[in-house]
């Protein structure tokens, strides 16, 4: 016989009211629907649980027979439940947050503050691949992550932008290029990018390493890789340009690259993501710090 819990928690509701109507109010539920559940109940157990009339509502030896059975397992689960849901709400254990490429002081400065509002939960820190930012988020690996901004993936959420920079273009320091104190977006033709090996989608593959200038114009390629890392060494070897905003370019600066500013591109907007299915207290309490710390940290730039 399979008996739906919510029959259950309406009878034993319904034995300690002893009325319809405040049962339903205690479970926000309707009059009839407590009617129908408790006719349900009494089909599956074979006979009647309450003796009804038009003035009040008893239980029948069988229900009453049934109550003192149920009472201790039914005590039992609900304590269980209450019990989860209120783990569900502590923000304690170990979140794990990704960051794509480097640990900029919007990524740890959020971890410093989340820590130290929260002791009982403790921060692992896993980088993501550029070519694939959303990965680890769907298979678990990382529990919420730093990301560009905007995201157009179903299953995921995101939060507020908590900084908006230029990008700059990498360059060996033997390209013609090395040295400018800016290009134009426009100039990109020039300049044979970098881009992306693996499974990002395509408007993540375009915000990296943009396949046309805003005019239309085509920006050759330089091969693909996968890491940042592995995108530096190919500067290095001056085989390509690599776009980075300009955090990421002020922490990889070095004599072997030159960093030029990019004018004309949209800005790099970071923010945090997550997956809808597996929100929890801590990631939307991560979040939250991250936000605060954006704004008293006045990382908000144009």
């Amino acid at each position: 016989m399979k008996v739906e819990f919510r029959e259950l928690e309406c009878f034993v509701v319904l034995s300690e009211e002893l009325h319809f109507a405040r049962t339903a109010d205690r479970l926000y539920l309707s009059p009839g629907r407590v009617s129908q559940l408790m006719r349900s109940l009494e089909t599956r157990v074979g006979g009647r649980l309450f003796q009804r009339t038009s003035r009040r509502v008893s239980l029948t030896p069988l229900g009453q027979r049934f109550l003192a059975d149920l009472r201790p397992s039914y005590d039992g689960l609900a304590e269980a439940v209450n019990r989860v849901k209120a783990a569900a709400r502590e923000v304690t254990g170990v979140i794990r947050v990704g960051f794509l490429a480097t640990p900029t002081d919007v990524v740890v400065g959020s971890v410093r503050a989340f820590e130290r509002r929260y002791p009982e939960c403790e921060v692992e820190l896993v980088e993501i691949t550029l070519s694939d930012p959303f990965g680890k988020l769907r298979s678990g690996e990382v529990d919420i992550a730093f990301s560009l901004l905007p995201i157009d993936e179903p299953d995921l959420v995101t939060g507020e932008e908590l900084n908006r920079v230029s990008y700059q273009l990498g360059v060996s320091a033997r390209h013609p290029m090395a040295g400018r104190s800016h290009i134009d977006v426009e100039e990109l033709v020039d300049v044979a990018l970098i881009g992306l090996d693996g499974p990002a989608p395509r408007v993540w593959a375009d915000r990296m390493a943009p396949f046309f200038t805003p005019s239309g114009r085509p920006i050759p390629r330089a091969g693909a890789v996968v890491t940042c890392q592995e995108g530096l060494t190919q500067v290095t070897l001056n085989r390509g340009g690599m776009l980075f905003c300009t955090p990421t370019a002020l922490h990889y600066r070095r004599p072997d690259i030159s960093f030029v500013p990019v004018t004309g591109l949209p800005p790099s907007i970071l923010g945090l993501a997550w997956a809808k299915a597996a929100e929890t207290a801590a990631i939307r309490a991560f979040n939250e710090v991250a936000v605060e710390h954006a704004l008293g940290a006045a990382a908000l730039v144009a």
